[in-house]
């Protein structure tokens, strides 16, 4: 996947994700940060993303490891 496509892909899911991180932190603050930690760890390690497998999981589980 290439960057390009790998950005489009997460630009969809956005909402879906700050929706997360606020059921997370109940805090809108601390869900914003949590967002931007998640989108520069999905960002900096998408050539570990396997193409095929669910892209919205996979942001999930970085962002509940996050988190956590």
């Amino acid at each position: 996947m290439s960057a390009l496509e790998f950005n489009n892909q997460f630009d969809k899911l956005s909402s879906v994700l700050q929706a997360f991180a606020y059921n997370l932190t109940k805090n809108s603050e601390d869900a914003k940060d949590l967002y931007q930690e998640t989108a520069f760890r999905a960002m900096t390690n998408r050539d570990k993303f396997r193409p095929g497998t669910n892209l919205k999981a996979w942001l999930f589980t970085i962002m509940k490891n996050i988190f956590i």
